[in-house]
């Protein structure tokens, strides 16, 4: 398959690779897509010397790229295998199936879907999935079909299965959880590896619970923020995808904790997202390397 165009801009090819170290490897890759006629349009490349691990991204146009899509991840295999890389080809012009994943909290959701709507995001949004009927309006309002799973400690694994065959019926590629107040699985982690967004505040462990601001508050903390992160089966432990932080102080009510919270939550998710949906991230050893 040869593709000159993609809408909203030229058709390209996106390259993630991790490897050992070695020589001449930036020449190597670079010389496959000059060899083919390809335009590099982004490069980036990083090398982690204590673990002596090459990292690199590379994005190509495909105007005039000798090689069709479908045959390039075959010609670069006899490149990559020799220098035992590990990489991933992705084409700009596949736009991934997002699943949102909500409980009764909404601001993350809403900033997710007017990202959506006004088409800042180049993303599919196939359904949003809920453990509570409380933001079924919202969907409803974006013309986004809704589906609740009312989940408790007897039916968990039985729900979780009939999400996962509802996903794969419908071909999502990866899910961003928007506050949504379950511990997923190690069963459904598995499913999608490197592939659920969370978000949650910066509070834990020091500040768990259901009311971390409230128990911030009591503590007098001066800076409060939030973390995204990849999902795995060890609770908030993933890769991080980023994090910010916002300045508080004791003028601040907890409501103030909370509205500063929530707004630093949806900015910090909407940034880790929008670095998958650009793969722009490399996962390795349960961190990650995020190219600019």
């Amino acid at each position: 398959m040869q593709v000159s165009s993609v809408a909203g801009g030229q058709a390209s090819a996106i390259l993630l690779i991790s490897c050992p170290d070695q020589p001449g490897l930036v020449a190597t890759i670079t010389e496959f897509i000059f060899r083919n006629h390809g335009n590099i349009l982004h490069l980036d490349q990083h090398v982690d010397s204590e673990e002596n691990v090459f990292f690199m991204r590379v994005e190509w146009d495909l105007a005039r790229f000798a090689i069709p899509a479908d045959a390039i991840g075959g010609a670069f295999k006899a490149i990559a295998e020799p220098r035992q890389m590990v990489w991933e080809l992705h084409f700009s012009y596949n736009v991934q199936r997002m699943a949102v994943f909500v409980s009764k909290l909404g601001h993350c959701l809403y900033d997710i879907l007017s990202r959506y709507q006004s088409g800042e995001w180049n993303v599919e949004i196939p359904l949003i999935v809920s453990n509570h009927p409380d933001m079924r309006s919202v969907a409803e309002k974006f013309d986004i079909p809704y589906h609740e799973f009312t989940i408790t400690k007897d039916n968990k694994r039985e729900q979780e299965d009939r999400q996962i065959e509802l996903l794969r019926e419908i071909n999502v590629d990866f899910v961003v959880l928007a506050r949504y107040m379950q511990i997923i699985s190690p069963e459904f982690v598995a499913q999608f590896p490197n592939r659920i967004i969370n978000i949650h505040h910066s509070f834990l462990p020091a500040f768990i619970g259901a009311k971390p601001y409230h128990a911030a508050f009591a503590r007098g903390v001066k800076i409060i923020g939030a973390t995204s992160h990849y999902v795995t089966s060890d609770l908030d432990a993933g890769p991080i995808l980023e994090q910010d932080t916002v300045r508080v102080d004791h003028r601040d009510s907890v409501d103030d904790l909370v509205r500063k919270g929530r707004d630093v939550e949806k900015l910090v998710l909407a940034r880790a997202v929008w670095f998958h949906l650009q793969r722009q991230v490399l996962v390795y050893h349960n961190k990650t390397v995020i190219f600019g």
